[in-house]
Order: structure tokens, then C-alpha cells, then sequence
């Protein structure tokens, strides 16, 4: 059977008998991650593909992490400022509470 793989049941799972790694076109150039096809082989550049793939989920989730913090920093403010004023209903409430016992105790 000569038809080529997918991605989910590929043709062959050895790494040496499939096709390289090529560079990708969207990526900028001087990017971070290097090319590595050209300095360490078609291994190397599996073996590289592979940490890099297993790193994917680790970077969202520090991504997702750091957006959370920036948002809880925004909120930050506006959770305080509900605070203080539902303490200043509650001295107010308070205040007046105890000018009415006052007044009911001078007026006894």
C-alpha cells in the first residue's frame, strides 16, 4: 500500500524513514527557535520537534497564568474601593443608630 500517512496513523512511526522537518514560512526570521535541521540532522531535529511539542502546554498554561495575575491586578482596585464603601454604609448605619439611642435616652 503506497498512500502516505496522516498525522493521526502515519505511514511509518521511524523517525529515519520519514520525511524532514521543514523550516516554517510564518515564522520570522531570527526567531528563537533555530533551525536545526541544518546543524544536527534529521534526528536532531525530531529530537528537538518533540521537547519543543511537549513544551507547547507548559507556555499556554504559564500564558494563561500571567493573564490571570494581570486581570486580578486590574480588579484589584475596584474590589477595594466596593469594600470601602460598604464599610462606609456600615459606619454610617451605625452612626446613626447610635444618635437615635442617644436622642431616645435624652429624651427619657
Amino acid at each position: 500500500m503506497n498512500t502516505a500517512g496522516t498525522i493521526d496513523r502515519p505511514h511509518t512511526h521511524d523517525p529515519k524513514k520519514q520525511a524532514p522537518m521543514k523550516p516554517s514560512t510564518t515564522e520570522p526570521t531570527g526567531s528563537a527557535i533555530e533551525d536545526s535541521t541544518t546543524s544536527t540532522g534529521v534526528t536532531g531535529s525530531r529530537q528537538n520537534r518533540t521537547r519543543e511539542m511537549q513544551l507547547i502546554p507548559e507556555a499556554l498554561a504559564r500564558a494563561h497564568m500571567h493573564e490571570r495575575l494581570r486581570e486580578a491586578e486590574r480588579e484589584r482596585p475596584a474590589a477595594r474601593l466596593m469594600a470601602a464603601r460598604r464599610m462606609q454604609r456600615r459606619a454610617e448605619l451605625a452612626s446613626r443608630r447610635a444618635r437615635r439611642a442617644l436622642a431616645m435616652a435624652v429624651m427619657q
